[in-house]
């Protein structure tokens, strides 16, 4: 960062046009900061700026302008003046930076000191202003760093950025960072941004110490941030970089540069800052060194400044006796300025001018012919081969990677020399593969870097919703396509980093990944994805608080001494444990009271109860504050003494007799005691009264105005009750009868009639049994009303509440492709309709509703049908009306912004009379394409028209003309606009197709005709194409006939408009006709020929004259492009003959045949008449005879064996072997050869049978002659030698020996050829 205080640069460098620049300064609120700068001279237009804009006097602003001093005052300063400032000069632009303290906290700055003769390194001080950010990069625009407070305003108002990264410079050793800013206000999901360097280096594979990536989103503006920060940055690092950025239907990208200049230390000069060139506009960007044209060099000014009046370092001192021109030649362009500087060169521009005459000699490479390229780019698992062409041959390479040597290890690397050239081949390409890599040939090297591009990682298995309570654990699990592979977690966009690790675990299982949340908080609710480089997957988590829900309570009971009492409640979470209380005391289980929790449902047993056990009893979940209470009434049964002969009495609290209804949960055991006495025993008999309900015909009714066809009759029937085991069963003893239901069910549901009786006498009592069970589950619930993440969800009542009222409703949902229902309430639904939201849009999803009673939850209603989340699709873009007739409308327009996850089923349009409001549909149905020509429209109507379009989600809005279009033909003169290129001649050569398209204006539609010389077009090869706007003549293959004048005439009622194409149809030429030789002198000949009698239908060039040797017949070209029709041909060979030909020429090209001279000319010799000599033939003939014949031998049975000898003879004789005189000629066995007069004769392993006498015999013409050997064949090899050295050798190296020194040069035979 630059000290406090130090001047502020441009970013720049260039010749500044202030001689005082504004300080960066830090005051307390409320206090004024003033701001002071002056120019080199008065007069100059002086700008002060803030965060781009310009600021005028005001009661905050105090603007004073002084001859060269410029003031700016900030009066009151508060928190929102702080950031950064800029004063604008000409060219020059310095900025400076204001910050604001607390009351108390300021530190006054040291003012500036008197300046003193700056030194040189002044110019280098300048770098360290106030306008660079750590390590002394200046920031660029687009960075995040260099942002503006306040909302960003879009400068891109068509593609996707709302801002893009700006060019920046950076000293060596510093950080950068470059931003970019996407509005995604009317994006579905994140775009993807990728950072490039070049044309295709992926800076995503380079992410580490140098370079990071960093994304966010900003709910309030909806903007997503993407940045690239550079630390540490190296020379190399400068160059052209991309960013794309692109989403499901769109996409954009821009280019910036990143400058690095080197590190400048504070004793250093840099001159070359002095030496900027001072025509640029706004200093914005830098000019190359050299460039001639860019602007003037102002060496005055450098030399006025107080800088250079101290005595010069001895360093900068040039030499005495030094070549400057030779110093220069072979520096690089960017230390011109500096060793002009210090020989005194003032003429700059000549000095370039003067070096650019100059040549230079480049140093090339004794080593390499070819290297290896600045950078390679390969797919992970993919090879690639590094190849290199050397000078030498014969030359060692050694191939390095980052420094180290690679060494030969199995088939990873392969190293290749063919030639001059070397490969390095590296298979299968990992992240390890991804370094720099040399090849080192002696001293020279030429390096490269290899870039490992990872494939894309898929989602394979996507994230599923969660539906959890505050407090629980959340996993979400995601599979993708690689081991190992780097994937992000997001929450609503903002990345989840390590450093929220207390909160959020990550965990990696092969290709699974997952997300946990320990406990989660009603924060942790929202959308949660995992992005891989090949995708994305979405899942949403919604937190409930804790709440507890009583399916079933606990009801007040009374039973009998020593009977079983059974409290049971149900609850919503199976997970809730709780305690039971006894008048407010903790129950301790023994062996008589029993606690149970089996699920959601919790039960207290007290077996053989007693009168102690009377009590309240309660239920308190643990962590609610909630409890269930009932009593337990204690019922002891008194029976009084009667004398014997009592009638039988039932004792049950019955006032009146009026029967009691028991009320039994479906599936609990029903038990009902009842006391009796009676002496003698009373009979105790159960009965069960079933009701039926019969249709009995009505007798007819005058004026009966219902059903008078039938009337229902209620039966009653009862059903006596006596199995003593079983499901329902009946238990009788002295003083009690029991009736007893296991797991009572619906049909068990009535009126049971219990009759005692003994000879005194009976007694009778009705008990209602009602049977309750859970709801029915409800019909499939309806899906209506879908939007963009909501929809209607409708329900009908179950067909059965279970004998309770239904309470409310649970609704559910779930994915299409998933397994997991999520609770979308958690209080009952009173309503049979609900509106869901929080959907994702796009998604398939299914719904389900459960009923709720007073017993408990029913079985889940059959889903919904899938549907999915769409909203409607904005208003068509850019309506215009293309064309208006008397009767119809043309209309255009845009596809919209928004179309919705599901596409466009198409598009409605609609009109209505100016004024009206009733709007009349264009067509019935929808189109799919964004025009349409609307007819049958009244004529002279003023008609409105819109656009709507249409998906799933119905339609959206409509887009509408803003004007009404009056339904009239416009009339419009008929005008040909007859293209510049065919109101010349029109060339073509035959076979080439022509096409003349000649656009139009007129209306109503112009009639169009077309003539040639006067006569209509005749013929299938021209065909005429007309449409509404132009007219095409067309010819598919041209030939000469259809050269001429061509008239096309458009003609509306009486008003017409012609124009006339000339088209010249051309070809290649005939031949010259008559050609002859008219003169033969010397080694002169004269030619004379008429012109061709087809010149292709356009002018001659010329005419080709070629001439051939008879014997030879080569021809070659004496004249070309020669116009008369007779030349003269010369410097002709005497003795020969000679042919000749011509050939025309015309644009298209030479005839394809030529005229040629039928006799050749000869060039007599003159004076000499040779007479060849008489030579007499020679008689080389002889008949063979034998130079070396065949000698006996002696060999081993099987070893190979040959026989040789030598012959001569003229013509070359015939050889024929024979054994014991049989010819040998056609067994296989034996082979001859025949090489410069010796014969071989070679036997295959032979065998003692082969022995015996070898005639070689050659014939010729002239006689024959033969020779004759003995051959004996061994059984054993004699001792001491190897398997036939000693015979083999001996006999082929003596005889060839032989052979070969008393054999002739040149066989005779060889000579007669």
């Amino acid at each position: 960062m630059g000290k406090p205080g130090a001047p502020a640069d441009s970013i720049c460098p260039s010749v500044s046009a202030f001689s005082k620049k504004p300080r960066s300064v830090e005051v307390a609120t409320g206090s004024p900061a003033v701001f002071e700068a002056e120019t080199e001279r008065a007069g100059v237009k002086v700008r002060w700026q803030r965060a781009g804009s310009d600021i005028s006097a005001s009661d905050k602003y105090g603007l004073v302008a002084e001859g060269t001093r410029h003031t700016l005052t900030v009066r009151d300063v508060g928190s929102a003046d702080q950031g950064s400032y800029a004063v604008i000069a000409g060219s020059s632009k310095v900025k400076f930076d204001l910050k604001v303290l607390e009351a108390g906290k300021a530190e006054p700055l040291p003012g500036p000191a008197p300046a003193p003769a700056e030194a040189p390194g002044a110019p280098g001080e300048a770098l360290a202003s106030a306008t660079e950010v750590e390590g002394g990069s200046p920031r660029p625009e687009g960075s995040s760093s260099a942002a503006p407070d306040g909302p960003s305003v879009p400068d891109d108002p068509i593609g996707l950025f709302v801002m893009r990264p700006q060019d920046g410079e950076v000293t060596a050793g510093g950080s950068i960072t470059f931003s970019a800013r996407v509005a995604g206000a009317s994006l579905l999901k994140p775009p993807v941004v990728k950072w490039f360097k070049g044309k295709w280096v992926d800076l995503s594979s380079k992410v580490g110490q140098h370079l990071q990536l960093h994304d966010s989103y900003d709910r309030t503006s909806k903007v997503y941030l993407f940045e690239i920060h550079i630390t540490d940055a190296q020379a190399t690092f400068a160059g052209g970089y991309r960013c794309e950025v692109s989403t499901k239907d769109k996409f954009d990208s821009c280019n910036f540069n990143l400058t690095v200049h080197e590190a400048i230390g504070p004793g250093d000069v840099d001159l070359r800052s002095a030496f900027r060139r001072t025509s640029l506009a706004g200093g914005g960007r830098r000019i190359s060194d050299g460039h001639e044209d860019a602007g003037t060099l102002d060496f005055s000014s450098l030399l006025r400044k107080s800088s250079f009046r101290t005595p010069r370092d001895s360093r900068l001192e040039a030499p005495a006796e030094e070549d400057v021109w030779e110093i220069l030649r072979q520096a690089p362009p960017s230390e011109y300025e500096r060793i002009a500087f210090q020989h005194g060169i003032t003429d700059l521009r000549g000095m370039l001018k003067r070096l650019k005459g100059m040549k230079r000699e480049e140093k090339k490479s004794t080593a390499f012919q070819k290297k290896l390229q600045p950078a390679y780019q390969v797919s992970k698992g993919h090879k690639i081969r590094l190849t290199v062409e050397l000078a030498d041959p014969d030359a060692e390479v050694k191939w390095l990677k980052n420094g180290q040597e690679i060494q030969m290890s199995g088939s990873k690397y392969i190293f290749e020399s063919v030639g001059a050239k070397r490969t390095l081949t590296i298979s299968q390409c990992s992240l390890a593969d991804d370094a720099a890599y040399q090849c080192v040939v002696g001293s020279e090297k030429c390096s490269t870097e290899l870039f490992v591009k990872e494939p894309p990682v898929l989602i394979t298995c996507p994230l599923e919703d969660q539906l959890v309570m505050v407090g629980q654990r959340v996993e979400f699990e995601c599979e993708v396509s690689e081991e190992g592979a780097q994937v992000k977690w997001l929450k609503d966009g903002m990345e989840l980093t390590r450093e929220e690790t207390f909160k959020y675990r990550f965990k990696k299982d092969g290709q699974r990944h997952h997300l946990i949340i320990n406990e989660a908080t009603l924060e942790d609710a929202g959308h949660y994805a995992l992005r891989t480089s090949g995708g994305q997957a979405l899942a949403e988590l919604i937190v409930q608080e804790k709440k507890l829900e009583v399916y079933q309570s606990i009801a007040d009971l009374t039973v009998g001494s020593k009977d079983q009492a059974v409290f049971k409640c149900e609850v919503s979470d199976e997970n809730v444990r709780g305690v039971w209380l006894k008048n407010g005391k903790e129950l301790v289980p023994d062996s008589r009271i029993k606690v149970s929790h089996i699920g959601r449902v919790h039960r207290l047993t007290i077996d053989d109860v007693t009168p102690a056990d009377e009590a309240d009893y309660s239920f308190v979940p643990e962590g609610f504050a909630c409890n269930l209470s009932a009593k337990l009434h204690f019922m002891e049964v008194k029976i009084d003494f009667v004398p014997r002969q009592e009638p039988p009495k039932i004792h049950l609290d019955c006032p009146g007799r009026v029967p009691d209804t028991i009320v039994v949960v479906a599936g609990n055991k029903l038990r009902l005691d009842v006391p009796i006495s009676g002496d003698p025993a009373p009979t105790v008999i159960w009965q069960k009264t079933i009701t039926k309900r019969n249709k009995v015909p009505a007798g007819p009714a005058l004026d009966a105005s219902g059903d008078s066809g039938a009337s229902d009759e209620w039966v009653f029937d009862k059903k006596l009750l006596c199995e003593t085991e079983g499901r329902v069963r009946v238990e009788t003893t002295k003083d009690r009868s029991i009736f007893t239901v296991e797991g009572a069910e619906k049909e068990d549901e009535g009126v049971y009639v219990v009759t005692v009786q003994n000879p005194v006498g009976e007694d009778q009592v009705n008990l209602t049994v009602k049977v309750i069970d859970v709801p029915d589950a409800p019909a499939a619930p309806n899906i209506s009303n879908v939007g963009e993440d909501s929809c209607t969800v409708r329900w009908e009542p179950p067909a059965y509440d279970g004998g309770q009222p239904v309470l409310g409703y649970i609704l559910e949902r779930k994915k299409k492709k998933s397994y997991r229902w999520m609770r979308l309430n958690f209080d009952l639904l009173r309503e049979l309709s609900h509106e869901a939201r929080g959907m994702i849009e796009g998604v398939v999803y299914e719904m389900r509703v459960y009923a709720v009673n007073a017993v408990g939850m029913s079985r889940p209603s059959p889903a919904s049908q899938p549907f999915m989340p769409v909203g409607p699709p904005s208003e068509p873009s850019h309506l215009a009306v293309e064309d208006v007739s008397d009767t119809t409308v043309s209309l255009k327009w845009r596809p919209p912004e928004r179309m919705g996850a599901g596409g466009l089923d198409g598009y409605s349009v609609e009109y209505c009379q100016d004024g009206c409001s009733e709007w009349v549909a264009a067509l019935q149905g929808l189109t799919e394409h964004t025009s349409l020509l609307v007819k049958d429209l009244p004529t002279g109507a003023r008609l409105l028209f819109r656009v709507r379009a249409h998906n799933v989600a119905g339609p959206g809005a409509p887009g509408t003309t803003t004007e009404p279009v009056t339904v009239q033909e416009i009339l419009q003169r008929p005008r040909l606009q007859l293209p510049r290129h065919l109101r010349q001649t029109i060339q073509k050569k035959v076979g080439e197709p022509v096409n003349l398209l000649i656009p139009f204006q007129g209306k109503p539609r112009p009639q169009v005709t077309w003539t040639k010389e006067g006569q209509p077009l005749a013929g299938e090869e021209v065909s005429v194409r007309n449409s509404p706007t132009d007219t095409i003549l067309f010819i598919r293959a041209a030939h000469l006939a259809h050269s001429g004048t061509y008239r096309v005439t458009l003609r509306i009622e009486s008003m017409e408009d012609k124009a006339e194409l000339v088209l010249q149809v051309v070809d290649k030429p005939g031949p010259p006709q008559d050609i002859r030789v008219t003169e033969a002198w010397g080694f002169n000949v004269a030619l004379e020929w008429k012109p061709p009698q087809d010149d292709g239908n356009t002018e001659l060039w010329g005419y080709t004259v070629q001439k051939a040797d008879k014997k030879s017949m080569e021809w070659f070209t004496v004249l070309e492009h020669y116009r008369p029709t007779h030349c003269v041909v010369s410097e002709l060979i005497t003795g020969n003959g000679y042919y000749f030909r011509v050939f025309s020429h015309n644009m298209v090209g030479p005839s394809d045949r030529a005229a040629t001279t039928k006799e050749p000319v000869f060039i007599p010799r003159p004076g000499i008449t040779y007479e060849p000599p008489n030579y007499k033939a020679l008689d080389f003939s002889e008949a063979p005879s034998f130079t070396r014949p065949l000698v006996n031998r002696s060999v081993i049975a099987g070893y190979n064996a040959t026989l040789c000898c030598a012959v001569r003879g003229s013509p070359k004789p015939k050889i024929s072997w024979f054994k014991n005189g049989l010819d040998l000629g056609k067994d296989a066995r034996f082979r001859m050869f025949s090489k410069q007069g010796v014969l071989t004769l070679e036997i295959r392993k032979p065998r003692p049978f082969d022995g015996g006498v070898y005639v070689c015999r050659a014939t010729n013409l002239q006689g024959e002659a033969q020779c004759e050997c003995r051959l004996e064949v061994r059984g054993e090899e004699p001792a001491g030698l190897g398997p036939g050295v000693a015979a083999k050798a001996g006999c082929q190296l003596g005889l060839w020996a032989f052979a070969l020194l008393s054999w002739p040069k040149q066989p005779l035979w060889l000579k007669e050829q």
